[in-house]
């Protein structure tokens, strides 16, 4: 027990990105399913919305969890909060632009199914996604 214990000290944040990032991409996956419902995206490009509004409250989700769980960062004020917030979202909607580009090109021109595409698209944003929160996003203070 105590090597499960000193494994997940050692690699917590990792741990807890996985974590959080499963629990973005469970977010993010179904609400693209309700949106596609919705939006009855059979045979046109509203696979594109329902995957814009599916990335809105993954990224919501993503940013509280993110902050709090796994790099555990506070603000101290309002403009901090909006700075950091700002970077976040920035960093997201560049992944976002790179699964967009990805969805397009599998669905409309491979041909798979967006539902399949999506599933894959989220294992590349994920890893995108962590590199850029750790380098640029949540980056520790220099002491």
């Amino acid at each position: 027990m105590n090597n499960i214990i000193n494994l997940y000290k050692k690699y917590q944040e990792i741990i807890n990105y996985l974590i959080v990032g499963v629990l973005t991409t469970v977010v993010s996956i179904v609400t693209y399913f309700l949106f596609s419902l919705i939006l009855d995206i059979e045979n046109n490009i509203l696979f594109i919305l329902a995957n814009v509004l599916s990335w809105i409250c993954a990224v919501i989700f993503a940013y509280i969890t993110n902050k709090k769980f796994v790099f555990n960062t506070t603000t101290s004020n309002k403009k901090e909060e909006i700075k950091v917030f700002s970077m976040f979202v920035s960093s997201r909607i560049t992944t976002l632009l790179i699964e967009l580009a990805f969805m397009f090109i599998t669905v409309k021109v491979i041909l798979i199914n967006d539902k399949i595409a999506k599933v894959i698209a989220q294992f590349i944003v994920i890893v995108l996604n962590y590199v850029l929160s750790k380098l640029f996003v949540f980056k520790k203070k220099n002491s």
